[in-house]
This record gives structure tokens, C-alpha cells and sequence, in this order.
């Protein structure tokens, strides 16, 4: 079962638009977070440390309004996913949490 927004259409030429646009972005907020959690283990002192994790939050916060944007335009959809596996998951990060 797929949960979905009904799509803002937009036009399929050649020129980017606003789809485009927000996809780019969001792509480029989840590269800069991931960069940004890399630095986060390597800062030499606290004060960096607070920084970059500032920056780090933000962009993921920058990305998650725009993921919400995409996803009310119906650009994105999420399928709902079956009890089983959702308890089959659970019991195997238990199981490893178990093994630590």
C-alpha cells in the first residue's frame, strides 16, 4: 500500500523546474550532512565540535523541510511496510544489541 499525496504536476521539457530544483537541492543537503557527520569525528576540540554539529543539524533540518515539501507535491511516496517484516527487523537489531 503506497502513501502518497496527489502530484503537482509540472512541465516535462527540457528546462528544469520545480521538481528539479527541489530534487537538486535535497541531494546536495544530504551530501553536506553526510560530509558534516564525517568532520563531526574527526574535530580536534569542543568548540569545532559544537560548531560543525550546529551545521550538521541545521542541514538536516534543511533537508527534512524539503523532503516534506517534495512529499506534499506527491514527488515522493512511502509504501507502508508489512507487520512481519517490521517485527522480523526489530528482532534482528535485538538480537544484536544482545551480541554487544
Amino acid at each position: 500500500m503506497k502513501i502518497e499525496n496527489p502530484k503537482t504536476e509540472v512541465p516535462e521539457t527540457k528546462e528544469l523546474n520545480d521538481r528539479d530544483y527541489l530534487n537538486g537541492i535535497l541531494e546536495c543537503l544530504k551530501n553536506m550532512s553526510n560530509n558534516f557527520s564525517i568532520a563531526l569525528n574527526e574535530c580536534s576540540n569542543d568548540t569545532m565540535y559544537q560548531e560543525v554539529f550546529t551545521m550538521f543539524k541545521e542541514t538536516k533540518d534543511m533537508a527534512r523541510k524539503t523532503y516534506n515539501v517534495m512529499f506534499q507535491n506527491g514527488w515522493y511516496s512511502l509504501e507502508q511496510a508489512e507487520e512481519q517484516k517490521i517485527t522480523s527487523k526489530q528482532n534482528d537489531c535485538s538480537l544484536k544489541m544482545q551480541q554487544l
